[in-house]
């Protein structure tokens, strides 16, 4: 196998996290931002992103229930409210385009909870959170590294 870079430009990490925090700023929800960013992160099969986003969402007092059922968030029943589950949804169409655009059902029930601007915020959340997976996985960085 050949080497990958580690090595990420500081001006590249710099807009993303200023990108990523303004979005989470604009969503207004810090435990919902870290589910959402955890859903997208286990789609991508993102071991850095998975362990960073798991501990800033107990921090944020997100609950061990709905970590434990994130990746099954569909069948969890009651685990997940409404508005938590639209932003779910909305996360996986966002994340996993391969069958087409977003859906529209999946967009308008988001849009049913979120405000305009929140929706907006929303969505460059998940693009962000996209970013930084497609990063860290193409160039294999480690949970916990602090090399890159």
């Amino acid at each position: 196998m050949s080497a990958r870079t580690r090595l990420l430009s500081d001006g590249v990490r710099s807009a993303l996290r200023a990108l990523g925090a303004a979005a989470k700023q604009g969503l207004g929800d810090p435990g919902l931002a870290e589910l959402v960013q955890i859903r997208a992160s286990q789609l991508n099969h993102c071991a850095f992103c998975l362990d960073m986003h798991l501990g800033i969402a107990r921090e944020q007092g997100v609950g061990e229930r709905q970590l434990d059922l994130l990746d099954a968030w569909e069948e969890a029943g009651e685990v997940f409210d409404g508005r938590e589950r639209a932003a779910l949804a909305l996360t996986e169409a966002v994340t996993v385009l391969t069958d087409g655009f977003v859906p529209d059902e999946v967009y308008e029930e988001a849009a049913r909870h979120f405000e305009a601007d929140e929706l907006a915020h929303l969505i460059a959340l998940v693009t962000t959170i996209n970013s930084w997976n497609r990063l860290m996985v193409t160039r294999r960085i480690p949970p916990g590294s602090t090399a890159w």
